[in-house]
């Protein structure tokens, strides 16, 4: 039986990344463009005092471009004559799947402010309770990296010689996390009240000029947060608005978004990646794997 789900890319929070599991084999991708194939393997895991445990652990074996996929479920292409039947049982599902799957990680690390122990940054997730063991209780809260995500400085910055924004919005919250910093697991039920800061990260800062820098860098996410299902219309819009200057990623990810509160604006940000890409414009980060391996 296959299981199609979607969960968040952490640490840091990068996308949210597309999984079609079987009991032997999976695909996930990023972008809906490329799939990678993992085959299962078995491993051994210690649970608590239950003793141990057998989970699935994967292998990466293959990459695979999502217009090769009806060629290898229906094996028409001689390229595919000897592919493993994991594989071909994998493109069956998908070439008539909808991306993007339901979201599925549900229990959810994060990193709480040391005042009132409330949520501020989202460290982990995760799709079972039993999974939360596996991870380490790590209460520290990393910001996608300038070579990931570079945030264009203000002359002001240049000339100041300041740090990227990405590394300073992380000693922000470093900071706001106390000298004794703590971390806890939630389980987010859709029925209850939510509480917890939509962007993953906190946006509630007393002083104007933290609340800049969390903004610049919460709004140059705004493609990948774009990604997140459960969002407001407001909330959405919002990030549509900040998208438009990252018309490139809005394009890559544009298969992965969950709905579009304005399609106007939308369309006319793919309408100018269309443009750029026609001109021959390529962004080099974008062909990162964008940490998926450790999945």
């Amino acid at each position: 039986m296959m299981k199609a789900f979607s969960q968040r890319l952490l640490p840091p929070y990068s996308g949210q990344v597309q999984i079609a599991e079987s009991d032997r084999a999976r695909a996930i991708t990023m972008d809906g463009l490329r799939w990678e194939i993992h085959f299962l393997r078995a491993a051994k895991i210690r649970e608590g005092a239950a003793g141990l445990k057998t989970k699935g652990a994967f292998t990466r074996v293959a990459s695979i471009g999502s217009d090769e996929l009806g060629a290898i479920a229906g094996q028409t292409s001689s390229l595919y004559e000897n592919i493993d039947e994991r594989i071909i049982e994998l493109a069956a599902f998908l070439t008539t799947a909808h991306l993007p799957f339901p979201s599925a990680d549900h229990y959810e690390y994060w990193l709480l402010d040391a005042d009132d122990e409330s949520p501020l940054a989202l460290i982990f997730s995760c799709t079972e309770a039993d999974y939360m063991a596996l991870f380490p209780s790590r209460p520290e809260w990393p910001a996608l990296p300038a070579a990931v995500m570079p945030i264009a400085k203000t002359q002001d910055e240049q000339a100041r010689g300041e740090a990227p924004v990405n590394y300073r919005v992380e000693r922000l919250v470093a900071a706001r996390a106390g000298s004794k910093p703590r971390a806890c697991w939630f389980q987010r039920r859709s029925s209850e009240p939510d509480q917890f800061p939509v962007f993953l990260l906190r946006e509630d800062w007393v002083d104007e000029e933290q609340h800049q820098l969390c903004q610049r860098y919460l709004m140059r996410q705004s493609s990948r947060l774009l990604m997140l299902h459960g969002l407001q219309c407001e909330e959405r819009r919002r990030l549509e608005l900040a998208a438009r200057p990252y018309a490139l990623e809005v394009e890559r990810f544009f298969p992965l978004y969950p709905e579009i509160v304005d399609q106007r604006i939308v369309n006319a940000i793919r309408a100018e990646a269309r443009l750029r890409g026609a001109s021959g414009e390529q962004v080099s980060l974008l062909d990162r794997r964008d940490g998926i391996l450790y999945l």
